[in-house]
């Protein structure tokens, strides 16, 4: 996973007319490279607290568990090594819930930059918008924000948003996307299906289009989906594909999901009752997918 994030790699640098702690003008030196940046703390993109959770031993007892698993009739190896399911366990663990949604805190900070700067036009005519299963909020903070016209909502789990506060145009709403979605004109779904097997998001994508039709609207909205769109066409294609192929072991372990590539996406949103979608390749190993009813 390291190499597929380029996370570890040094750079040499030249002092040629500067000394620095008794370095020598003529002597080559390493530095931390851009991407090990993402590493530090006091990073304003840290992704610091998702490589922690990758690596706690919550996360990684489960690999110890795979030839149980493929024996038996749990759903995850999560499950064989826990007695438990993910959403269980952070349920009961303040701690890896904690950990978990500054995690996905994180990971918005460095999405949310390019969502707002480069695809102002996915917002186009929405002036309401619901982050399903948004956490503590990181990505709708950014875009309400930046369009102070839209108002958004961060929908999820009442352990996760029951003591948060919002702010003009920034609410929290506590709830069961498997029950009932709000409505607005966009719903955004980000990094949510490739934690679920296909049965599992058929039923939220179903919700979802509830959610933009109902109460007679004119207006049809539209879904917004940020998640890895595998064998996408990427610059850097080698590192793309084992960073893409290393997530979807990731869930398929802890939580029996799955990284899909376009052909099992389109049949997931015709199966939910979707018309149409567009992928937007715009987000490195992951990618922007519109979709309308």
């Amino acid at each position: 996973m390291f190499i597929a994030l380029c996370v570890f790699s040094c750079t040499p640098v030249s002092f040629s007319q500067q000394n620095l702690n008794g370095i020598n003008s003529n002597q080559e030196v390493y530095s931390l490279s851009q991407s090990a940046h993402l590493l530090l703390e006091d990073s304003p993109l840290s992704m610091r607290p998702l490589l922690l959770i990758l690596l706690d031993p919550v996360f990684t007892k489960p690999w110890d568990c795979l030839s149980t698993w493929f024996r038996n009739d749990e759903v995850a190896a999560f499950s064989v090594a826990h007695g438990k399911t993910i959403w269980e366990y952070t349920g009961q663990d303040p701690r890896l819930n904690n950990l978990f949604n500054e995690a996905m805190a994180s990971d918005s900070i460095l999405v949310s930059k390019v969502i707002v700067s480069k695809c102002k036009g996915i917002f186009e005519g929405v002036n309401s918008l619901v982050d399903v299963g948004g956490g503590t909020g990181t990505m709708a903070k950014a875009i309400s924000e930046a369009f102070p016209h839209i108002d958004c909502t961060v929908f999820d789990l009442p352990r996760v948003v029951s003591d948060l506060q919002g702010s003009k145009n920034l609410k929290y709403v506590a709830g069961d996307m498997f029950e009932a979605v709000p409505s607005a004109d966009a719903l955004l779904l980000k990094w949510i299906l490739h934690d679920w097997g296909d049965e599992d998001c058929i039923k939220i994508l179903e919700q979802c289009k509830q959610a933009i039709t109902r109460n007679g609207k004119q207006r049809v909205g539209k879904v917004i989906i940020i998640d890895m769109v595998r064998e996408n066409k990427n610059r850097d294609e080698a590192v793309s594909t084992e960073t893409q192929l290393f997530f979807d072991l990731e869930m398929m372990v802890t939580l029996n999901g799955m990284e899909r590539n376009e052909k099992e996406w389109a049949k997931l949103f015709f199966d939910a009752g979707f018309l149409n979608y567009k992928i937007h390749p715009v987000l490195g190993t992951r990618a922007l997918i519109e979709l309308h009813p």
